[in-house]
């Protein structure tokens, strides 16, 4: 639909139109050389030129509305997790989705839109029963927002009504009506399930660590049950247990933790003689044994309150051993005071003017050992700087200074959340030495000084890497108050503990030096997806490098050796490998690297998913509510053909959007051409019959 519009009065139209003829008049009133019949075509011909081109100029407007039909949408939404086929035949599960195809025929006919769409939300035209997971309500939820705004009028859902993942699809609020399927059966079976597995992940060589395995019993009798513990195939102790129907039992076994490296243990439960679900009587779990824990050595002159803080983020790391020097009062044997056997050693206040722990901070500067240094009131300056310790001042400071801190937001060695950042940045003050502080060029502030309200760029918190030896510096005391602060504000810890201990786990590590590095992006992989191997080649100035071919080799727990090679370029340097089962893997990766062949060793995990058959009995009272709640309707597999009969019934009513467009009619093309047209025309008749 289209409307003329104008800026000025329509009543000036006339005007343009007397302005043409008046024009046209004074041209053609003279006598001409050509005829009357030919002197009437061109006095309307100039006319109408003069009158378009008055009208022009009263700034006309063209108003045009179009109207975009939108159809209605229906989503088929698949449950195409594993639960459903194992619990429904082929031959039932084809008939079911045979129907729906006949339904989104009718429903198009009708004149919806369909859409085929699985939980994960992908459309797809033939469903593949191999989800690992159900989450119902995250899939409804999806359609809602990408199909947010649009016409939908429902979603058809065929399911079992299982979801073990994501809260209930009955928590959800939707404004369409959800049709549901019911496939499965749903009654109750008699069924022995491990529940959960509860164990360390990482243990300790010569160490023993628990293992707790839940078994839950659905449906069975008083009956004795029995749980054992295997690694590879031998067992490790076997448990039993009585139990009774609805009953959560615990079986608590202990394993020494003999040999490195990842270790596969397996959980087999007996099934019972009535028991159909079998493949939830076993589980495998997998415990990385590693040689030792990280040292981490704290000295200090005398017991402080920043000591107390400052364990209990070292505490929360099951990778490190705390242990804590105060001479005289706690003291370690020797053997734990050798920078060859300490990961990170931490003098806070130290050394100290008493000269309590002078000697052992000579033994640690003068080593290859990481170091936090800690100023404070008791430090002894003048002994830190003839260590050659990364810091020093201009002048013996002579008193003290109340700064609070603020993060360093360029700090790249890594990183801290934005959250966490702002957290920080209201913890209350520290003392800190007054005096013009100088550090090496190539430190790097993790933390600012600010005054007040002035944040200065002296350092309070710095760390510089020297002679590849990494060497922290913490210029203030009473860190102790941040932490109790922040436990006062927000009932947690959590800003100050990522804090510090990303600082301890990036002065603990070592940087790898190597020139060829290969890996597993993860160290567990699922038995659903690829293990992903990532490939980096650096150069003698550790640039990257590409074009290098990497040989890979896998061993699995069998011994079994499959090679994979593939070619590195910028923009790929991962390759995939799909299709193994669970298992312990250990891979070799090599390449050539300036005539030399470079090796890296590892290992990695693959673990089978067996979320989904913890429980396959169907829950229609689930889908039945979820209908019920959105007005829509539930219907058993057996008579799904009326859901077509009823969906045949409804109205396909499409939404109308309405959109104005406003063209000026000066910038219509057609508009120009009529104009010169006229004007071409006009003046070829007046040169061709002799005038000018």
């Amino acid at each position: 639909m289209k409307q003329l519009q104008f800026e000025t009065a329509p009543a000036f139209i006339i005007l343009c139109l007397l302005a043409g003829i008046a024009y046209a008049f004074l041209l053609y009133k003279t006598k001409s050389p050509w005829s009357k019949t030919i002197n009437w075509l061109l006095f309307a011909a100039r006319s109408i030129l003069v009158f378009i081109l008055s009208f022009l100029l009263l700034g006309p407007i063209v108003k045009q509305v179009e109207n975009m039909f939108e159809k209605p949408l229906f989503v088929i939404l698949y449950d195409n997790s594993t639960s459903v086929k194992e619990t429904v035949n082929v031959s039932t599960l084809s008939h079911v989705n045979q129907q729906l195809d006949k339904t989104i025929q009718i429903l198009e006919d009708k004149g919806y839109d369909t859409r085929k769409m699985n939980l994960s939300g992908e459309e797809e035209d033939s469903v593949n029963y191999n989800n690992a997971t159900s989450d119902l309500s995250g899939a409804l939820k999806r359609i809602a927002n990408r199909y947010e705004g649009e016409n939908i009028a429902g979603i058809i859902l065929l399911s079992d009504g299982i979801y073990n993942s994501g809260i209930s699809p009955l928590f959800g609020s939707y404004n369409f009506p959800v049709y549901t399927v019911g496939v499965g059966d749903s009654l109750q079976r008699a069924d022995l399930t491990i529940k959960n597995i509860s164990y360390n992940k990482i243990a300790y060589q010569g160490n023993k660590f628990p293992v707790r395995v839940e078994v839950f019993a659905k449906g069975l009798p008083n009956q004795q049950v029995k749980a054992t513990l295997l690694k590879q195939g031998n067992i490790i102790e076997t448990k039993i247990q009585n139990s009774a129907a609805g009953q959560l039992l615990i079986f608590d076994f202990v394993v020494a933790a003999t040999d490195q490296g990842v270790q596969k243990f397996d959980v087999v439960v007996d099934p019972a003689s009535t028991e159909q679900n079998k493949k939830n009587n076993h589980a495998s779990i997998f415990v990385e044994v590693v040689e030792g824990k990280k040292k981490i050595l704290v000295v200090a002159p005398a017991p402080h309150p920043d000591i107390k803080a400052l364990r209990e983020v070292v505490d929360k790391n099951s990778n490190y051993e705390f242990l804590l020097h105060i001479p005289g009062l706690s003291e370690q044997p020797a053997a734990n005071l050798k920078p060859a056997e300490i990961d990170l050693a931490m003098f806070l206040q130290a050394p100290d003017m008493r000269g309590k722990t002078r000697e052992l901070f000579q033994l640690f500067s003068q080593s290859k050992t990481s170091l936090l240094l800690q100023l404070g009131q008791q430090t002894d300056l003048v002994q830190l700087a003839k260590q050659n310790m990364p810091i020093r001042f201009v002048s013996q400071p002579r008193d003290y200074d109340d700064v609070t801190p603020s993060v360093n937001t360029a700090f790249s060695n890594f990183i801290l959340s934005s959250e966490n950042n702002s957290i920080v940045g209201y913890y209350p003050p520290v003392s800190v030495h007054f005096g013009k502080v100088q550090l090496p060029l190539n430190a790097t502030p993790l933390l600012f000084q600010r005054v007040g309200n002035i944040l200065t760029d002296k350092p309070l918190l710095a760390v510089h890497i020297q002679d590849d030896r990494k060497v922290a510096v913490l210029l203030g005391e009473g860190v102790w108050r941040w932490r109790l602060n922040e436990f006062d504000r927000t009932e947690n810890t959590l800003a100050f503990d990522e804090l510090f201990g990303k600082l301890f786990q990036y002065l603990s590590t070592s940087d790898d030096k190597r020139k060829f590095r290969s890996y597993p992006i993860q160290q567990e992989f699922s038995d659903m997806e690829p293990v992903v191997f990532e490939s980096q080649v650096y150069n003698d100035i550790f640039e990257p490098v590409y074009g290098n071919t990497i040989e890979i080799d896998l061993t699995n727990e069998m011994g079994k050796k499959t090679s994979y090679s593939y070619v590195t370029n910028p923009g790929n340097t991962r390759y995939q490998i799909g299709g193994l089962k669970e298992g312990v893997y250990r891979f070799k990766a090599r390449t050539n690297l300036s005539g030399k062949q470079e090796e890296v060793h590892g290992e990695f995990i693959v673990a089978t998913r067996q979320t989904e058959l913890q429980n396959l009995t169907a829950d229609f009272n689930l889908l039945r509510k979820l209908s019920s709640t959105t007005n829509g309707k539930f219907y058993p597999a057996s008579q799904i053909e009326n859901l077509s009969t009823a969906l045949q019934k409804t109205e396909a009513t499409s939404v109308i959007h309405s959109e104005e467009r406003f063209d000026s009619v000066i910038n219509l093309k057609w508009v120009f051409f009529i104009l010169l047209l006229l004007v071409s025309a006009e003046w070829f008749v007046r040169k061709f019959l002799g005038s000018y």
